[in-house]
């Protein structure tokens, strides 16, 4: 009996060994199996974070080639190229590195009164292996304001044929009896005409100034008489002149003759000391780019100026006009280089805003 005892007492003590075991071989396949999704989420979170500041700095490098557009759209000076704005680029980076970004910029369509707004793409990305990865695209509308079209110097009055489509800005107080599609820096705004915008004090014409030209900066063209001490000219045939048209004295116009002149890049188009006449009918002075006139402007019933660009007048005489003048805002045309030992950029927009941004 003893014997038969002993034997079942081991039997007993191997079977709790076996199931101790098993527990144990449960336990650390329990933990094993935690801990391998532990580390399966650690290495999802890891790649969760890195996907984040990867989608982050593309965002900010997107946000950043908006800057590279709007520093180029109120700076067209410092773009080689012939088009009237910078179009964009491709590839662009701000460090060495594989992180890049594509800038395309579009004049504004719906914008057919003045050219001062513009939509901007850009798209950011990293390459790796040649594939593109971590995009982000961003649409923004940029406002050139303000965005002056016409500039005078003292109290000026504009007339019923007058039609500026962009801001003005009055060194004193300005009398509108024309149309004004846009604001007015003055001192004060009187009479019977129109406007779309509002009227504001002249120091909230932030960063913008008279350009200051000199005429003894350039040459005279055409050349003037030799036998007229003030340098008067006048022109009764038409043509079209690529360059500056600049005058010592008077520059009149008749015979009904149509003078065109375009300005090259970053520089005026016309830049008269003395007065503008247009003393016939049907004669007519078109502008593109950034016309400065020391004197007055004088435009006879039928006659007509047409500027692209800006009008500045440095002085105080104004405008007396029974023909049409319509002046159209294009600051990029505009934009010019003061002349000297040290450049200097020069543009009559003074700033410049996002309306909006949008992702894509």
């Amino acid at each position: 009996m003893t014997t038969i005892s002993m034997m079942s007492s081991k039997k007993y003590k191997n079977r709790r060994q076996g199931a101790a075991l098993l527990v144990v071989l449960f336990i650390v396949m329990v933990i094993t199996i935690s801990s391998l999704g532990f580390i399966s989420r650690c290495d999802v979170e890891l790649a969760c974070g890195r996907n984040m500041v990867l989608r982050t700095q593309m965002d900010y490098l997107a946000e950043s080639g908006l800057e590279h557009a709007r520093g180029l759209i109120l700076n067209p000076q410092d773009v080689d190229v012939s088009a009237e704005y910078w179009m964009g680029d491709t590839a662009q980076r701000l460090v060495e590195g594989d992180d890049y970004y594509d800038v395309e910029v579009i004049r504004d369509s719906n914008d057919t009164n003045d050219h001062c707004n513009y939509i901007i793409n850009c798209n950011s990305y990293r390459l790796r292996s040649g594939i593109k990865v971590g995009r982000s695209s961003l649409r923004a509308e940029l406002r050139l304001d303000p965005c002056i079209a016409f500039w005078t110097g003292g109290n000026t009055t504009i007339s019923s044929n007058t039609n500026i489509y962009g801001d003005v800005y009055c060194n004193g107080n300005l009398t509108n009896n024309g149309y004004i599609d846009g604001d007015v820096f003055a001192d004060n705004l009187s009479g019977d005409g129109s406007k779309t915008g509002q009227r504001y004090d002249t120091i909230q014409a932030v960063g913008v100034t008279s350009p200051g030209l000199d005429i003894s900066d350039f040459t005279l063209n055409p050349v003037p008489d030799p036998n007229d001490p003030n340098g008067d000219v006048e022109m009764s045939v038409g043509g079209e002149i690529i360059g500056a048209l600049v005058v010592k004295g008077n520059l009149t116009i008749n015979g009904g003759s149509r003078v065109i002149v375009k300005a090259l890049k970053n520089s005026p188009a016309l830049l008269v000391s003395g007065n503008i006449q247009i003393i016939d009918e049907s004669s007519k002075l078109e502008i593109e780019g950034l016309a400065q006139v020391a004197g007055g402007i004088s435009v006879a019933n039928g006659a007509e100026i047409k500027i692209l660009g800006a009008l500045f007048m440095v002085g105080s005489s104004g405008i007396s006009n029974s023909g049409v003048i319509n002046i159209t805002t294009a600051p990029l045309i505009a934009s010019i280089q003061t002349p000297g030992g040290d450049p200097v950029n020069w543009s009559p927009a003074g700033g410049a805003f996002f309306r909006n941004i949008e992702r894509k």
